[in-house]
């Protein structure tokens, strides 16, 4: 499936530096992970659903609920800078 030369191929184009032992070890590897992925697509999954996760998870947070600070200008006035009511920061986007 893999052999030695596409392994040190894939490593020179990620610009690792490997010695022949680690290409060696990396060729065995890499060919006993694509031989188990080999043995997952003889698998039938076609009443199998697609999943991102193993499994169900789901984030518990609170709903948004907008409400007016009471002391606008404390805030305003821990700033480092401000500009009228607003906090003024770096620019971070150049114009060119």
């Amino acid at each position: 499936m893999i052999d030695q030369e596409q392994v040190h191929r894939v490593a020179n184009l990620a610009r690792l530096e490997l010695t022949p032992e680690e290409e060696e070890q990396f060729t065995t590897q890499l060919a006993s992970i694509l031989g188990y992925i080999e043995q997952l697509n003889e698998l039938d999954v076609t009443n199998v659903p697609p999943t991102t996760r193993a499994i169900d998870v789901s984030n518990i947070t609170r709903e948004d609920k907008l409400q007016p600070y009471p002391d606008r200008e404390s805030i305003l006035n821990s700033a480092p800078e401000q500009e009228g009511e607003f906090f003024k920061v770096p620019k971070i986007l150049n114009a060119e």
